[in-house]
């Protein structure tokens, strides 16, 4: 059974620590700030995110499922990533279960803080992550 993830204070404090790390650029390459616009309040909402670089491809993974920068983003399609004092508008496209399977493997096996959220065997395959792809959505970002 996957854990599930609820915003605690500690996560709270985390979030803020990796969102000033990722504003003055001491974090790794593919942590940013997502900023998206709130669905209903338009106010400007951000989140540090792990993207997923696979096959020279960028996506952002949801592994704590459709939380609100995934109900943002499909809204609007469009988010900002910002990193180092340097942001990049961004367009997504969400993939189907099918293609996200080896992103979401890909992920699973590289952010492992992020393996308790994800309800596959141990040792998975990508098959593993067909049926659960819809529970942590996968968004392309379009170059």
């Amino acid at each position: 059974m996957a854990r599930r993830y609820s915003v605690t204070g500690r996560v709270r404090l985390v979030n803020m620590l990796m969102g000033f790390l990722n504003r003055i650029g001491l974090t790794g390459a593919l942590n940013h700030t997502l900023i998206t616009l709130g669905r209903t309040s338009r106010k400007a909402r951000s989140t540090p995110i792990t993207l997923a670089a696979v096959d020279g491809r960028r996506y952002l993974v949801a592994p704590y499922g459709p939380v609100g920068w995934v109900h943002n983003i499909r809204a609007t399609g469009i988010a900002t990533l910002s990193r180092g004092g340097h942001d990049e508008a961004i367009t997504v496209r969400e993939l189907p279960a099918p293609d996200a399977a080896p992103v979401l493997y890909h992920y699973y096996t590289t952010v492992k803080i992020t393996q308790p959220y994800f309800d596959v065997p141990d040792d998975p395959a990508v098959a593993d992550f067909v049926p659960i792809a819809t529970h942590h959505p996968v968004f392309r970002i379009e170059e």
